[in-house]
């Protein structure tokens, strides 16, 4: 499934390369890895995006090739705090449904809150 397919749409985009970290926001959001061409390989939340991106580019779990391709981009959106959980599994359900299972490189569904 291709990232332009998420909704909200992400709102920006940056390639998953150490050098370009300082860039990303410091503030909470839910992000997408995807290949080149916008294929998501993984979805998730944190409460402080750049940082969370920078624990990712040292994981060999998520830097590794996939049957898709690698992670080459790193796609956000920022939100409320109260808001990460709700935004995470939306854009988890929305790939289950193009897809039928959670992109390559998520192990596990997001948590459901009652």
């Amino acid at each position: 499934m291709k990232v332009d397919k998420l909704s909200p749409p992400v709102a920006g985009s940056e390639p998953f390369r150490k050098s370009r970290e300082r860039f990303l926001p410091d503030r909470p959001g839910c992000y997408v890895l995807t290949t080149f061409d916008g294929e998501v390989l993984y979805i998730g939340l944190a409460n402080c995006l750049r940082r969370r991106i920078a624990q990712h580019l040292e994981s060999p779990s998520k830097t590794a090739l996939t049957l898709q391709g690698r992670a080459v981009l790193v796609h956000w959106r920022t939100t409320d705090p109260l808001e990460l959980e709700k935004l995470e599994r939306t854009w988890l359900l929305i790939h289950e449904q193009h897809e039928a299972k959670l992109p390559a490189l998520n192990s596990v569904h997001s948590p459901v809150s009652v």
